[in-house]
């Protein structure tokens, strides 16, 4: 069931919803966000599927561009729009403004028709396409505090609940492999055919050569034709007062 609602202007936010559903299905799996042009099948009623996902979502997030305000549709009860954030607020959702860039104005109520004038007194979320993780991560952070299910489905989509089991193989490889995101627990490392040293923990290697600590250590590995002479501190002679 879809949790979250993307409500936007064609021509006007769509980049930010795209954004917004790409990283929000990321975060808490596809099935818990709606977004008309990927939500809907083809061969689906266009406006029954579109109502019947606003009515059965927790929160909306209406998409607000910099002309969103000023648009003459939204004063048309047939638009979409409009009629979405109505609904929504019918069925008791949670409808959440959320500002694309970094220049677009919070709503000001003489700027919408009194069917809407309540969005100027809702506190709003940002959103720049220019620079959006940050602003997805706020927005995500937020989603997951206000709608409990949601904070679950992200557990189950990481996997941090009950992670399964992962299986890597590598074959032949040429180059540097990197095994990526969190990993918790311990990790298995079987090396075949290997001919360099690997090293799989802490410490130095110490390859091809005896280790040796403390003071004062000689080793001389093959035949020696010399003398060996070491010469630690001072002499009794060089001792001075």
């Amino acid at each position: 069931m879809q949790i979250v609602f993307v409500n936007y202007r064609t021509g006007d936010g769509d980049e930010a919803a795209a954004l917004l559903e790409r990283g929000l299905s990321d975060r808490f799996g596809r099935e818990k966000i709606f977004r008309a042009t990927t939500s809907i099948s083809p061969g689906r009623s266009y406006p029954e599927e579109l109502l019947n996902a606003v009515r059965h979502s927790v929160v909306m997030l209406a998409v607000i561009g910099p002309g969103w305000a000023r648009d003459p549709r939204l004063r048309e009860e047939d638009d979409w729009v409009r009629r979405e954030i109505l609904e929504a607020r019918a069925s008791g959702a949670t409808v959440i403004p959320v500002l694309k860039g970094r220049t677009t104005e919070r709503l000001k109520a003489a700027d919408l028709p009194s069917e809407l004038k309540c969005l100027a007194e809702i506190q709003s979320l940002r959103l720049d396409p220019r620079d959006c993780e940050g602003d997805l991560r706020h927005i995500g952070d937020f989603l997951a505090r206000l709608v409990p299910e949601l904070g679950r489905a992200e557990q189950e989509s990481s996997g941090f609940a009950g992670m399964a089991d992962v299986h890597n193989t590598v074959s032949a490889p040429r180059g540097t492999v990197i095994q990526g995101r969190d990993i918790r627990g311990d990790v298995g490392t079987v090396v075949k055919g290997n001919h360099g040293p690997v090293h799989t923990g802490k410490g130095d290697i110490n390859q091809n050569s005896p280790q040796f600590s403390g003071d004062g250590a000689t080793y001389v590995q093959g035949d020696n034709h010399g003398g060996v002479n070491h010469r630690f501190g001072r002499t009794r002679g060089e001792e001075g007062g």
